[in-house]
């Protein structure tokens, strides 16, 4: 039975509740089982592959959300006719309190959002990528120090949107964007604005425009904002329509200031975006695979201090070696690079002595062990167990062990994903 199956099963299972509750004019319970009933149609649809199967479910999904809709607003205007009882400090049947109450609430679980920990990402800690820093910089940092260059029709960008494969540095930007700005700044996934309660999830979206303008200047980076803002569908829920166009509302909308206030979206797949939100976005910045130089950059900087026997040559050599490697496939090879060493370790039949400071720095002469190859003059037959915590010393990195990782580690973008990405590109952005 496959996995769409059973989410229709356990779906309707609570329809047919729902209709029960209906029925007897329990409205709160029916409203709840309907929500829930939606949520599984929701993860049936996504997990069809029969075109017509997802139109019926469709069909019958927006019958049920139609309802639940009734329910909700029944049930709201019900909430505000029932008067407070007097001295608890709330309205007395104009629901202003219970308003309040519900934007608190909502507010308080977006508090979490707002980024209070520098994260200490420099713009120099990004490796090339200079006209996404360049572009960001005029939208964050130059606004703050000189503020009157931005005055009459030239005013900082509202909207920048960071798209290319994964792995290219989109996240690792916005942290240094939080680093270096002297700005309020909200890190928001899709997931943080989406509810399974009717009606909530564009009221996050209020919410988190109306905290913004509170305390501006401030930045609003929405992680994969793809999953939020897709083009819209005739099969599409009524409730994720009014998502997007609270979100359009409010980054860009009329009656509402969006000076201070920059809205920095991340996506790997910017064609499927909705052309409205697409729009929103001044400045869309494609973020590529690295070049050769900041291939290099990223295998000197992600050795760190590691011990190791690297050259500058060799860093080079890795670089033109890494054609097609993303930022984040480079960190999987040097990490992996890095427990070579530990491998030898533990493969090891022999190890021999040497002599040198203790890690303390209290011993001169402190003897180590380090393993070795069985036919070394001074090698001890001996195994990882039998060497003692503090007197072992792995070898350093070298260059074969880079090399070797080199050749297990693949690159994770295809040439499929990279055409499309130029393609959106050529109509759509400008190169990063």
């Amino acid at each position: 039975m496959s996995s769409s199956i059973n989410f229709i099963e356990k779906a309707k299972e609570l329809v047919n509740r729902a209709a029960t509750e209906d029925r007897s004019e329990n409205y709160s319970e029916a409203y709840q089982l309907y929500v829930q009933a939606l949520e599984y149609f929701t993860y049936a649809i996504k997990y069809e592959k029969n075109v017509k199967m997802k139109e019926t479910i469709s069909s019958k999904v927006n019958q049920y959300l139609t309802r639940a809709e009734q329910l909700k607003e029944y049930l709201d205007k019900k909430q505000k006719k029932t008067p407070m009882a007097q001295g608890s400090g709330g309205a007395t049947g104009n629901g202003k309190a219970s308003d309040d109450d519900e934007k608190r609430d909502l507010q308080k679980g977006l508090m979490d959002a707002i980024v209070s920990e520098i994260p200490n990402v420099k713009w120099e800690d990004v490796a090339g990528l200079e006209m996404a820093k360049e572009a960001l910089k005029e939208a964050v940092i130059l606004p703050l120090k000189f503020p009157h260059l931005f005055t009459g029709n030239r005013t900082p960008w509202s909207g920048i949107l960071l798209y290319g494969p994964p792995g290219t540095g989109k996240s690792f930007l916005a942290k240094a964007v939080a680093t270096e700005a002297k700005s309020t700044f909200f890190s928001i996934s899709s997931s943080s604005l989406i509810s399974k309660w009717l009606g909530q999830s564009e009221k996050l979206v209020k919410n988190l425009f109306e905290m913004a303008r509170e305390r501006r200047p401030a930045i609003i980076f929405i992680d994969e904002i793809d999953s939020l803002c897709s083009a819209r569908s005739e099969g599409e829920s009524e409730s994720a329509k009014r998502v997007k166009t609270e979100f359009l509302v409010q980054m860009n909308g009329v009656g509402y200031d969006t000076r201070g206030i920059l809205v920095l979206g991340a996506t790997n797949i910017p064609w499927i975006l909705d052309s409205a939100v697409r729009r929103r976005f001044e400045k869309r910045i494609y973020i590529s695979l690295p070049d050769v130089q900041a291939r290099t950059c990223m295998f000197e900087m992600y050795i760190g201090d590691t011990p190791h026997t690297l050259t500058l040559k060799d860093f080079r050599h890795f670089g033109e070696m890494s054609e097609g490697y993303s930022g984040a496939d480079i960190n999987i090879v040097v990490r992996d690079a890095l427990f070579q060493p530990v491998r030898k370790v533990q493969s090891a039949t022999h190890f021999k002595k040497i002599y040198g400071v203790s890690r303390d720095g209290k011993t001169k002469n402190f003897m180590y062990l380090t393993p070795c190859s069985p036919g070394d003059p001074e090698a001890i037959e001996m195994n990882w167990m039998d060497v003692d915590g503090e007197q072992l010393l792995e070898p350093k990195v070298c260059r074969a062990d880079v090399l070797l990782s080199l050749q297990h580690v693949k690159p994770s973008v295809s040439e499929e994903d990279l055409k499309k990405h130029i393609e959106f590109t050529n109509f759509f952005g400008v190169e990063g």
